[in-house]
């Protein structure tokens, strides 16, 4: 429920939608309304947890949005959860520009934000693994993924029983080749952190 809906909201048709109609950007304080509005239209549908508007004034910062014509047709999220991994999450894609490759972009701009920032991965929970597959992201078991990752999972009515798939995208596998486990930014292991294992590519 953190980051994404269905999977039809994914699936691309990319000759219905020429790249040059969409602006993607920073959110601005100008798009909590609309981000709000997607959101929590989904959160009424009980596939995304709803937003407040004191939320998103707080992590504004953290979104980017996707425009037609000066209309929100996606949102998401690039949430720090350590000095060197993120979280995609609140990704959300209009019904009427659903196949149209919003999602991809968000996720693209995202990835391209966490770059800039020179961290090592970013990691969502979601439904569609399939999309996320087509961005780079591999299934991982949840266990692996940072305790700070599960803070917003405390108020899913899902939390008992959730369906959600793990995924993770490393952006520096040299990083990664030191040992056969890493932690989340830290040398040691402690009740706070989850050993990540290595992501190995090839033979």
């Amino acid at each position: 429920m953190i980051s994404s809906v269905t999977a039809e909201y994914f699936t691309e048709q990319e000759q219905k939608s020429p790249a040059g109609r969409f602006e993607v950007r920073k959110a601005r304080m100008c798009d909590i309304a609309p981000i709000l509005e997607l959101i929590n239209g989904y959160a009424a549908k009980g596939v995304m947890l709803p937003r407040t508007e004191l939320e998103l004034s707080e992590h504004i910062r953290d979104f980017s949005v996707v425009l037609s014509e000066g209309r929100l047709l996606g949102c998401g999220a690039l949430h720090f959860s350590s000095p060197t991994w993120g979280e995609i999450r609140s990704l959300a894609v209009h019904e009427s520009a659903k196949t149209h490759g919003v999602g991809r972009r968000v996720v693209e701009h995202l990835v391209e934000e966490a770059l800039e920032y020179d961290l090592d991965g970013v990691f969502a929970f979601t439904y569609v693994v399939e999309f996320f597959s087509k961005v780079g992201f591999h299934v991982v078991e949840r266990g692996v993924l940072p305790l700070k990752a599960w803070k917003d999972c405390l108020r899913c009515p899902k939390f008992q029983c959730c369906d959600e798939i793990a995924v993770v995208r490393v952006l520096n596998s040299r990083r990664w080749g030191q040992s056969d486990t890493h932690t989340w930014g830290h040398s040691e292991i402690s009740d706070n952190l989850i050993q990540l294992p290595t992501l190995r590519f090839g033979n």
